[in-house]
């Protein structure tokens, strides 16, 4: 290795890239040091690197598109989630991006994505960022017992360049930013955006695409594992809770985001976390707040004082979507092998900001199946520039932007593992009681742990159950640590007959966005949705 971390024995020639200026697995350290000084970021009080990502402060999924190519274009389901690229506009952005890298300083991480190694996907990751590097080097997983580094050869690699600019006209995109993903190249050419989450999710698409022919589960979800080798795990879209619910002081956390399920059990995608930040709380959060004040987390758009840069964590003048990545090490509660066994529970998140779904429901195996592939959440007024109350919002599998197969062939891959495992399914709601966003309140998440605690041990088993005549599901009567009172929606609203307008509009919309899988569903789990 050369000076500054440069290797001079072996370039990027196999990518096409013409540059001597590479720096290859760089620690944190020298990550810091290089991002410090190319004005990357600054470090804030207390050792964590706090870098923006300017316009992009989230995923661009208009600007994200699929190669159309023999290889996979028989297996990709095309259209919104999966827009179709040609080769010959893929093959002019490959050749523009590569050209503008010339003579370049670039940075490198080799690593893995997958902890089971029968699984394990060898990656690279190249990026003009310092701290986009140390952010893959935190997601992606580090393995002590594979061959050396010399001998890493990537399947798949991620080219991440925020500064280059991609041409609608020439290369067939919406606009300048751009995600295109060449199954057959097995490429990712990342454009226009600094935000890096893109990087991570690339992986994930990816893996997405290959482990379902493997027999393998791909799942957005956390998971976690207690003391007596139960492993559960936590489906979720943003905001719903996946990370704060899965760091659980009294359990052991697999992982935060995504996970495999194959015949063996459960494993981690990636050897890091990646949590949202705004309004993080000592008392609340404790495990995720420390983070924020360590060396190595990198901050997304957190605010930092200019003077003694302190972090602000309540501070949502640039994004809602403040992040934190941080190797799982951080968690102290964390299982170093990142594999669990069989799930026993399974829990799937929503955020309703109707305030009108239970906040725990016991699902039978027709419903759990129905709710996962509604994937349902609602987005709160304020969060986007126009909303003024709250915006269903329904992603399949909770996961709809990356999956490139058709949502059924995931649904039925859960449907057969709950089978066989046995797994029991709870539907969770972390959104408002009381009334909608805006009247009602947030559900205290001492209750929302309480009720999960009762789910995962057992204690939910022996209580007695009423159906909800809107929503058709279990409710449990009672739940230790929980007001009888807050596990039954309509009593927590102040008007019964606002809450039966307000819940039979959202069963409504349940309805209306199902009508995409009806051919595809039994007659059972058809009926186990919401009665409009």
């Amino acid at each position: 290795m050369g000076i500054g971390g440069v290797v001079r024995a072996r370039g990027l020639e196999r990518e096409g890239i013409r540059t001597d200026r590479v720096r290859w697995n760089l620690s944190v350290a020298a990550l810091y040091e290089e991002a410090v000084r190319r004005n990357e970021g600054e470090i804030a009080a207390e050792g964590p690197l706090a870098c923006r990502t300017g316009q992009h402060t989230g995923r661009s999924p208009n600007d994200k598109f699929v190669v159309r190519e023999p290889s996979s274009e028989a297996h990709v389901a095309w259209g919104n989630v999966n827009r179709p690229m040609t080769e010959a506009h893929f093959d002019v952005l490959r050749t523009d991006l590569l050209n503008a890298l010339a003579g370049r300083e670039l940075f490198v991480q080799d690593c893995y994505a997958g902890a089971d190694a029968t699984y394990r996907l060898p990656v690279r990751v190249i990026t003009e960022y310092a701290w986009h590097s140390l952010f893959a080097r935190h997601m992606f997983i580090d393995d002590p017992e594979a061959p050396s580094e010399s001998t890493h050869v990537p399947e798949f690699t991620v080219i991440s360049i925020p500064s280059f600019t991609a041409d609608p006209a020439r290369h067939g995109t919406n606009g300048d930013t751009v995600i295109a993903v060449h199954f057959g190249k097995k490429l990712v050419l990342i454009g226009g955006t600094s935000y890096a989450g893109e990087i991570k999710k690339s992986i994930f698409t990816i893996l997405n695409y290959l482990l379902p022919l493997k027999g393998v589960l791909p799942m957005h979800c956390s998971a976690n594992i207690g003391t007596g080798g139960d492993t559960a795990l936590f489906f979720g879209l943003s905001g719903t809770g996946k990370t704060t619910l899965s760091s659980d002081p009294d359990r052991l956390l697999i992982g935060d985001d995504e996970h495999g399920w194959s015949d063996r059990g459960v494993f981690n995608f990636e050897g890091g976390c990646y949590a949202k930040t705004i309004r993080l709380s000592a008392e609340a959060e404790p495990q995720i707040y420390a983070t924020t004040r360590r060396f190595g987390t990198v901050l997304e758009n957190v605010v930092v004082d200019p003077d003694t840069r302190a972090l602000n964590l309540d501070d949502d003048c640039l994004t809602e979507n403040t992040r934190a990545a941080y190797p799982i090490s951080f968690i102290d509660n964390a299982v170093p092998s990142g594999q669990g066994g069989h799930p026993r529970n399974i829990v799937m998140l929503t955020a309703d900001a109707f305030g009108v779904l239970p906040p725990i429901a016991r699902l039978a195996p027709a419903a759990a199946m129905y709710h996962f592939l509604s994937g349902y959440t609602a987005k709160v007024a304020g969060t986007e520039k126009g909303l003024t109350e709250p915006k269903a919002t329904f992603s399949t599998c909770f996961g709809a932007p990356f999956l490139p197969l058709p949502p059924s062939r995931y649904a039925r891959m859960l449907g057969e593992k709950i089978a066989r495992h046995g797994a029991r399914v709870w539907l969770v709601n972390t959104g408002w009681t009381g009334g909608p966003h805006g009247v009602g309140s947030r559900m205290k998440i001492a209750h929302t742990r309480a009720m999960i605690r009762a789910a995962v041990s057992g204690t939910l088993d022996a209580v007695a159950y009423e159906k909800d005549p809107i929503f058709n599901l279990d409710i449990p009567r009672s739940c230790p640590e929980v007001p009888a009172g807050v596990l039954t929606p309509r009593s927590t609203w102040a008007n019964g007959a606002d809450y039966d307008r307000q819940a039979r509009q959202l069963a409504r919309m349940f309805a209306e966005n199902f009508k995409a899988f009806e051919g595809g569903v039994t007659a059972e789990v058809l009926a186990a949705g919401p009665h409009a």
